[in-house]
C-alpha cells in the first residue's frame, strides 16, 4: 500500500509541510517468543510492523490491519506498550511528518508471515538472541514487549 487516500488528499492542501500523524507499530511475539519483522522496500532495513491510523479508526484495529495488510498475520493486541513521539521524518520525496506512536505488543492468531504488500521486501520471524540489525527505537519497543508490562512507557514530562 502506497501512501493513504487521506493523507494524499491532505497532502493536495498543504503540500509537502510537516504533518503530525498517528501510528501503530506492532510488536509480534509468538509462543515461542519470537519476533516477526519485515525488511523494508523504501531503505532496505529490518523494521517492527506499521503504520500510520485512518481517519476515524481505533489504534488497536490499526495494529491489526497493518500488521495483515503487511504480513499475512492476524493478530490480537494484548498491551499498548508505549507511547512515544517519533523526530520528524524527512521523505525522500520532501514530505514531512512526525508521529504520535502507538505501540502495542501482540500475538499471532492465524496466518503464514509472508510479504504481503509492496512495503517490505521479506517477512520473517526472529529469536530475540538473533535478531537482525535495528534501530534504537525498535530495539527499545522489542524489549518493552518482551518484558511483558502491562503498563505503558512514556517519557516523562519535560524530557
Amino acid at each position: 500500500m502506497g501512501i493513504p487516500v487521506f493523507l494524499a488528499e491532505l497532502r493536495e492542501l498543504v503540500g509537502q509541510r510537516a504533518l503530525w500523524l498517528s501510528a501503530v507499530t506492532v510488536v509480534v511475539v509468538d509462543d515461542d517468543g519470537q519476533v516477526l519483522l519485515g525488511r523494508r522496500a523504501d531503505n532496505g532495513a529490518w523494521a517492527l510492523i506499521g503504520g500510520i491510523i485512518d481517519p476515524g479508526e481505533q489504534p488497536a484495529d490499526a495494529a491489526v490491519r497493518e500488521c495483515l495488510e503487511e504480513t499475512g498475520v492476524t493478530v490480537e493486541p494484548q498491551a499498548l506498550i508505549s507511547v512515544t513521539v517519533s523526530p520528524v521524518v524527512d521523505y525522500p520525496n520532501g514530505d514531512r511528518c512526525q508521529y504520535l506512536e502507538l505501540t502495542f505488543r501482540c500475538r499471532p492468531l492465524a496466518g503464514e508471515a509472508c510479504v504481503n504488500d509492496d512495503e517490505s521486501l521479506e517477512v520473517a520471524w526472529f529469536r530475540p538472541d538473533a535478531l537482525p540489525a535495528l534501530d534504537a527505537s525498535a530495539q527499545e519497543r522489542i524489549e518493552l514487549a518482551l518484558a511483558g508490562n502491562s503498563t505503558a512507557y512514556f517519557a516523562p514530562a519535560g524530557a
